[in-house]
C-alpha cells in the first residue's frame, strides 16, 4: 500500500520525516512511533522526495549507521534525542 494511503502526511510532515532520516541518531522506530512510517515507507518516501543522488548518498549512509535500527545500537542507548537537547520548543536547542 503506497505511503498516501496509509497516512496523510503534509509538507511540514514529510519536511521532519526527511529530517529525522538523515539524523544519524534518529532510529527509524522513532519514525515509526511518531509518523507510523515502517523502515520500508521512509526509504520510499525519501527515493520519491530526493533526487536520485541525494537519495543513494543517505541509503548507503543508513546502511553503514549503527546508530538507524535499535538492533544495531550499542548497549544503553535507549534514547531517540540527546539527553543534553531541551525539549524542543520554537526548535531551540540548550547552548553549554
Amino acid at each position: 500500500m503506497p505511503i498516501s494511503q496509509k497516512t496523510k502526511l503534509d509538507d511540514i510532515a514529510i519536511d521532519r520525516i526527511i529530517e529525522m532520516a538523515w539524523e544519524d541518531r534518529t532510529p527509524f522506530d522513532a519514525i515509526k512511533f511518531q509518523f507510523g512510517l515502517t523502515e520500508a515507507d521512509v526509504k520510499a518516501l525519501m527515493k520519491k522526495e530526493l533526487k536520485f543522488s541525494s537519495y543513494k548518498l543517505w541509503r548507503k549512509r543508513v546502511e553503514n549507521c549503527k546508530t538507524k535500527h535499535l538492533d544495531k545500537r550499542f548497549e544503553g542507548i535507549d534514547r531517540f534525542k540527546c539527553k543534553l537537547q531541551r525539549a524542543i520548543s520554537n526548535n531551540k536547542i540548550s547552548k553549554r
